[in-house]
């Protein structure tokens, strides 16, 4: 019996997986998960009951006990829904800056990262599935059919993230975008547990200056060559 169809979309903030990954879920008739969005629903739900930044297994019982929990749902405003503490986040919730301002300190606790790979990899087990991330093709599925990593300009992302904002009723300069961005980029290089580096058998596309339709056939080429 043929395995289902993993594909791992990997990249920098702003880089447009997210955007990426739901259109080719939609075309291959895939689940779609943004991986991103539980690291934010976690400094979300931090941010709400009061526990440190800082404190990695206080987050980690947060994240097992309060409970954060996605259910892949093709038809929810965000192509999945996604709880904590038994109530749904929105797109503005996850978005806000002040989740924004604390989610990759909390991303790299190494006891936060194996509850959420944890999850995700129980997420994708016997579905067919396109999942977006920073360490998808590298740790989360290590053994996807399809690995893309997905990177743009500094520019790029930044009027990325602005329109993506926007579209979720929040506001934001673009030299405080530029700077959340670059400092989100360090911190994602630079951490010790699953930095931010392209799987070494995955397919880099530069999306600076391409539609998100352009991308998308990209990815089915590379998914037809693949999978034929």
């Amino acid at each position: 019996m043929a395995k289902p169809l993993h594909i791992a979309i990997d990249g920098p903030a702003a880089g447009g997986k997210t955007t990426v990954a739901r259109a080719l879920a939609r075309r291959l008739q895939l689940l779609y998960l943004d991986t991103g969005a539980m690291y934010r629903a976690l400094a979300y739900l931090a941010l709400h009951t009061g526990t440190e930044v800082d404190n990695g297994p206080a987050l980690r019982r947060l994240c097992e006990e309060d409970g954060i929990r996605v259910w892949l749902d093709p038809e929810a405003p965000l192509g999945f829904r996604i709880f904590a503490a038994g109530a749904e986040l929105t797109d503005a919730m996850l978005q806000s800056p002040e989740v924004t301002a604390i989610v990759s300190t909390i991303a790299a606790h190494p006891a936060v990262r194996e509850a959420m790979v944890a999850k995700q990899r129980a997420l994708a087990n016997g579905s067919g599935i396109v999942m977006a991330g920073r360490d998808i093709g590298t740790i989360v599925l290590p053994d996807a059919r399809v690995k893309i990593f997905l990177t743009a300009t500094v520019a790029a992302r930044v009027e990325r993230r602005r329109e993506q904002l926007e579209g979720s009723g929040v506001h934001a300069s673009l030299a405080r975008l530029t700077e959340e961005i670059g400092e989100r980029d360090r911190l994602d290089r630079n951490r010790a547990v699953a930095p931010l580096v392209p799987a070494s058998d995955a397919h880099v596309i530069d999306s600076s200056d391409l539609s998100v339709k352009q991308v998308v056939d990209a990815v089915i080429a590379i998914v037809e060559r693949t999978v034929a």
